[in-house]
């Protein structure tokens, strides 16, 4: 499922965090960082991605 999640997060970075971790406060920064910059939104998206298991 890993997977599915590390290949939203490159598309859709808010869509990778919101399977991994729901509407939460990590969800609503992606989409901030998303906005501000597509590859800060990636890299939060996957870092959120490998750190919570």
């Amino acid at each position: 499922m890993d997977i599915i999640r590390l290949i939203c997060a490159i598309f859709l970075p808010p869509l990778g965090v919101f399977l991994q971790v729901g509407f939460g406060t990590d969800f609503w920064i992606n989409v901030l960082l998303t906005l501000l910059g597509y590859i800060p939104g990636i890299v939060h998206a996957v870092w959120i991605i490998l750190s919570k298991r």
